[in-house]
């Protein structure tokens, strides 16, 4: 495994200030942001795409500094009922798919996405109970009218072009846990997996250990993401998980995102990298930081700490273990 960065977290720097961080920082792969939510701030793949010097400008970044691309990520939403917002979303995940073809990276990370309730929502509609029963209604509507259409095609585009879709699982999407990732990668096809991230996880109560050997079994594990989560026992007592509250708002929040380590101990990142190696995960561990308690600079070289410990191997026969 290596250890990398998402490097959206430096957007306010230059690619090759950017990467000049990471490269400071001792670690070997980046992942870059490339449309959708993230924003392009390091890559921009319509203007790659038509530009070979500036192409080539760009990949000579990467190999001056010895750095792997591990993915190029336009996390968006393409099946948004919001006809503008889906077609240019499906527009970044396409030029993401050439962009990487052509420099040869294996991962686009994305996610799943979530249309609304029929052909007349304005908004996506995520549904998570099962009654009454309009929801099962909606949720098999989705399903069959909008997710498995939109992704069988873009497992066939991902096939035409040699890559692989890392469908990040994420609440608010219809991919947001194992069973609605294998769900959709068995009606679509198997050039999608998931891009794992343990902070979405630990909030809908759910073992990222256990997560991560069961897609081990699908051979469905195509990235990671290195971010943490934090609960807070007494307003999660009080509230429950879901939590509407904005982020800023810490205090009354039932959990927040933390940098790795912050929500759980290294003793929990080492058994998370452990049954890593169990699967034969061979990609990069990237490190995403969404931490409001602290600074960019102070909760990444926290998490990069952390995560190097927890990468010491001890070679035992034939086997590397954290």
């Amino acid at each position: 495994m290596k250890l990398g960065v998402f490097a959206v977290l430096f957007g306010d720097k230059s690619l090759e200030e950017a990467l000049d961080k990471v490269q400071g920082a001792g670690l070997d792969a980046v992942e870059i942001g490339a449309g959708g939510y993230p924003g392009n701030s390091h890559c921009n793949p319509e203007e790659l795409l038509q530009d070979e010097d500036k192409l080539q400008t760009f990949q000579q970044a990467f190999k001056d500094r010895n750095i792997e691309i591990s993915a190029l990520s336009c996390h968006g939403n393409p099946i948004h009922p919001n006809k503008e917002i889906a077609s240019e979303h499906h527009k970044q995940f396409e030029q993401t798919v050439l962009l990487a073809e052509k420099l040869g990276v294996q991962n686009v990370v994305t996610f799943s996405g979530c249309p609304g309730e029929s052909e007349y929502s304005k908004y996506p509609v995520w549904v998570t109970a099962a009654w009454p029963e309009d929801h099962p209604e909606v949720l098999a509507w989705q399903w069959k009218e909008k997710v498995i259409p939109y992704w069988k095609e873009q497992n066939d585009y991902a096939v035409k072009h040699n890559v692989r879709i890392a469908i990040e699982p994420h609440p608010g999407f219809v991919v947001f846990n194992n069973e609605t990732a294998l769900k959709l990668r068995e009606a679509c096809g198997e050039q999608i997996g998931v891009n794992f991230d343990p902070s979405h996880l630990y909030w809908q109560q759910m073992d990222p250990v256990v997560s991560i050997k069961e897609l081990g079994e699908h051979d469905a594990l195509f990235h990671f993401h290195a971010k943490d989560t934090a609960i807070d026992p007494q307003n999660t007592a009080a509230n429950g998980v879901l939590d509407t509250k904005p982020y800023s708002d810490e205090l009354h929040r039932s959990w927040i995102f933390r940098t790795v380590g912050y929500g759980h101990g290294e003793e929990e990142w080492k058994r998370i990298i452990s049954a890593l190696q169990l699967i034969g995960y061979q990609g990069a561990v990237s490190i995403e930081h969404e931490d409001s308690l602290m600074s960019v600079d102070e909760g990444f070289s926290k998490a990069v700490e952390v995560l190097k410990n927890a990468l010491i191997k001890e070679k035992v026969g034939e086997m590397w273990w954290a």
